[in-house]
């Protein structure tokens, strides 16, 4: 168990880590320009743990606007880790009605999710779990830790260059999933979710990505069960 959880922190400190401290620093430097503490970006970035989520309570917050709203808002948008989650799940399950699965679940993000579906199916099935709460806990402290470096070090940073490493995650996810390409599953995702990417400036901003993932993603699933 512990070889299996120590084998996943050493992997989120890889790549992965400075991909995940480049977006939290920027976060903490926003924080810090809006006039909120360190404890506050800290709180955010543990609590909420989705850097669109943390921006639209970030904003709220420092804008006046309604918190209510506001969190609303972030469980909407934080909503996109469900589906994740359950793709994650098998794979995590030693035995029919597992619970310990569950413990994984606040954990759920982009990078550790990412990570995980290349690397479980080449783990034993008890280690599965462990590897994935040793990659996903190193995450989360490191992002936190980030955010209160990010929040110290503001003002170090010009605005162009705070705003770009905001996506130095998202970028990060990009090119796994692009590492993928010659994988049939992937590659079809990717491409539906492409072809269905235009669909977002039809509709309005709350839902128009959401309804092209969820139609890109769903045009890959019938092909892919269509051909077996």
């Amino acid at each position: 168990m512990w070889l299996g959880a120590f084998s996943g922190a050493r992997a989120a400190l890889a790549a992965p880590a400075i991909a995940m401290a480049a977006t939290f620093i920027a976060f903490g430097t926003a924080v810090r320009e809006a006039g909120l503490s360190a404890g506050w970006a800290l709180a955010a970035a543990w609590g909420i743990y989705g850097m669109p989520g943390q921006l639209i309570v970030l904003q709220a917050v420092a804008t006046g606007g309604g918190i209510a709203a506001a969190v609303m808002g972030a469980v909407a948008v934080n909503s996109r880790f469900l589906p994740m989650a359950v793709a994650l799940s098998p794979w995590l399950r030693r035995r029919e009605r597992d619970p310990l699965p569950l413990l994984a679940a606040p954990f759920v993000s982009i990078t550790p999710w990412a990570a995980a579906m290349r690397a479980l199916p080449g783990e034993p099935v008890p280690a599965r779990l462990p590897w994935f709460l040793g990659f996903a806990l190193t995450s989360w402290l490191l992002g936190g830790g980030a955010a209160v470096a990010g929040h110290m070090l503001a003002g170090g940073f010009p605005a162009p260059v705070r705003d770009a490493l905001v996506f130095a995650n998202p970028l990060y996810f990009a090119l796994l999933m692009a590492a993928d390409l010659t994988r049939p599953g992937p590659r079809r995702g990717l491409i539906a979710g492409a072809l269905a990417a235009p669909l977002a400036l039809l509709l309005p901003p709350a839902w128009g990505l959401l309804c092209a993932g969820l139609l890109g993603g769903s045009i890959a699933f019938l092909i892919g069960r269509a051909r077996g």
